[in-house]
């Protein structure tokens, strides 16, 4: 069998967690890589360091680019830049994302708003960054890293994140249509709670309204404080979040209209993946009803 072709792929969100196993892994796999990193040369200038020495000790093509999801002046000169260097792009991976963990009353408007222009608005500025030149060409692959909470037994006292994610779901969903007529490929990875090997639950966010959060620990204190041991009791002592990486490889080799719509990683077994079977089946047939069967890929239709 012969080696897949080389693609060139932008990563968002690359600076650490599952970006950054994704951008090394898609360059072990011959591509050319750009990862996408905010502030390049100020706080991520380490992670830009590191992977300039990975890319060198594994003779890869594996690059910075600076990319704030949140400013579409920002994702306007990555996405230039990546088609400048190369002359091409190929595939976008949505993976910027940020977690937020309390009572949702506790967060103010503002928050939430801050969660959404990371995990969702961010994917749109890219999209309206890229989505020219693929659409020139022909040929892509949107590919998004989405959750199991869209539509799994999430837990509580994530609201912020879930909420965004689920939005993002949705959004990922429509362009999957939207998108094929232009010869562009849609995939979702589901990733389930890895409670290790990325960041989201040591950095995520806490409510800013300290009395709202206060009044929720006289009965939910124990439930918040074992949160994390909770989730991560489900998690089999074998789980990788390289896994998510590993599963992003495969999707970006498949032929197009090949792809499967959704791919879950999720070692909790949350029920994620029997839902949205269902609901996945449920469009397909939908479409097909109201005679929209080209919008439907022999992937998309599983």
């Amino acid at each position: 069998m012969s080696a897949p072709t080389p693609l060139t792929v932008l990563v968002t969100g690359a600076s650490s967690g599952f970006g950054a196993l994704t951008v090394r892994a898609l360059a072990r796999a011959g591509h050319t890589v750009h990862a996408g990193i905010r502030d390049t040369a100020g706080r991520n200038a380490p992670a830009v360091a590191e992977l300039a020495r990975y890319a060198a000790e594994h003779g890869v093509d594996l690059r910075a680019v600076e990319l704030d999801v949140t400013s579409q002046e920002s994702a306007d000169a990555a996405v230039a830049r990546t088609v400048g260097e190369r002359g091409r792009l190929d595939v976008v991976v949505h993976n910027a994302g940020h977690m937020a963990s309390g009572p949702a009353e506790a967060f103010t408007p503002e928050q939430f708003a801050e969660l959404y222009d990371v995990n969702v608005l961010g994917a749109q500025r890219v999209n309206r960054a890229a989505l020219p030149h693929l659409r020139a060409r022909g040929r892509g692959l949107l590919l998004w890293i989405g959750s199991s909470s869209t539509r799994g037994g999430c837990p509580p006292f994530l609201a912020p994140y879930f909420a965004a994610k689920a939005a993002m779901d949705a959004l990922a969903v429509s362009y999957a249509a939207e998108v094929l007529r232009h010869g562009i490929d849609s995939a979702i990875v589901v990733p389930g709670a890895f409670t290790s090997g990325t960041n989201h639950f040591a950095h995520a966010g806490t409510p800013a309204d300290t009395a709202r959060a206060a009044a929720y620990q006289d009965r939910y204190g124990d439930l918040l404080a074992g949160l994390d041991g909770r989730l991560a009791a489900l998690v089999p002592p074998d789980a990788d979040a390289a896994q998510v990486a590993d599963a992003v490889v495969r999707l970006v080799a498949l032929p197009a209209g090949r792809r499967p719509l959704r791919t879950h990683v999720d070692p909790s077994r949350d029920g994620s993946e029997v839902v949205s079977a269902v609901a996945d089946r449920v469009r397909a047939e939908f479409f097909r009803r109201v005679g929209l069967d080209d919008l439907l890929t022999q992937g998309s239709s599983l």
